[in-house]
Order: C-alpha cells, then sequence, then structure tokens
C-alpha cells in the first residue's frame, strides 16, 4: 500500500489509512462498506459503498444481454452462427436481437475501460471473501483509466 499512497495527496493518504482502519472493526457483509475511486486525472480519491458502486461507476452489461447469452449457449453446443442466429430471432424476436447487438457494439466502440458487468461481480465476490477470510481485511480501490484511453480501469487492494 506504500507504494499506492506516494501517489495520493497527503490528504487522500489519511482518508485511505482511517478507511483502512475502520475496516478492520468489520466482520460480516453488508452494503454500507467502502469501495474507493481514485480518478487520476482529477486527483479524486471517492469512497462509495457497496450498494452504490453500480450506480456511480456502472458496469457495461451490453455484452450479458439474453439474447447474446443465449447465441454463444447456441454456438458451444455446435450449432452453426446461422443456425443459431435463427434460433435466437425466434426465441427473442428479430429486433430484440438487433438491438442487442447493436447495444453491444456501441458498447465496444466507446470501451468499457474492462469495467464489465463480470468485472463488476468479481470484484464483490472477492471483497467479500476476503471480508470473511480471518486477518485483515483490505479496501478495493478502483484506479478508473483515463478518458479515451485504451487502458482498463485496475483493480487494487489497500491493506493495513
Amino acid at each position: 500500500m506504500a507504494e499506492l499512497l506516494a501517489s495520493l495527496t497527503p490528504r487522500q493518504q489519511q482518508q485511505t489509512e482511517a478507511l483502512v482502519a475502520l475496516q478492520q472493526q468489520e466482520t460480516h457483509w453488508h452494503a454500507d462498506l467502502p469501495v474507493l475511486i481514485l480518478e487520476r486525472c482529477w486527483l479524486r480519491l471517492q469512497s462509495v459503498s457497496v450498494a452504490d458502486l453500480a450506480g456511480v461507476l456502472p458496469p457495461d452489461s451490453s455484452a450479458e444481454a439474453p439474447e447474446l447469452v443465449r447465441f454463444r449457449e447456441l454456438r458451444q453446443q455446435g450449432l452453426d452462427h446461422f443456425e443459431a442466429e435463427e434460433i435466437c430471432w425466434q426465441e427473442f424476436g428479430r429486433l430484440d436481437c438487433s438491438q442487442a447487438l447493436r447495444r453491444f457494439w456501441e458498447a465496444q466502440e466507446r470501451g468499457n475501460h474492462g469495467w464489465t458487468f463480470s468485472a463488476y461481480l468479481h470484484l464483490l465476490e472477492r471483497y467479500r471473501q476476503q471480508l470473511l477470510a480471518e486477518g485483515p481485511t483490505p479496501i478495493p480501490l478502483l484506479i478508473l483509466a483515463r478518458q479515451g484511453s485504451a487502458e482498463h480501469h485496475r483493480l487494487q487492494w489497500c491493506w493495513p
């Protein structure tokens, strides 16, 4: 954590250390646990609750659309592209399939910096596991990628 703290302002370092110290008193998983978000360009460190994280930093769930999930399942079952597409059109309708695919493509063009629904769920699960494990409990810190860059948001853990 020393390397991470060195990149923060003195006030942010104190804020982080205080939150990490408070975290050590937690013994159960709940929605008010803190998640830190660092916007490097603005030198802004924000603490949000687990409950508010998806609202503050919405994960890209376009790949999780039921139409696309079903298409991938059919392809994994061995159906060719056209057969899988035809079945999805029958089950969901051609318009809904097209809209799901368009939303996915638009999200790919915009970029999501790796902050997908899967990454969001992974953070929550790992946080929960670390909280319930014996020993010190860290706080997750999401370091946001610079806008317009192809880099991913980075997840680090602030340990006591």
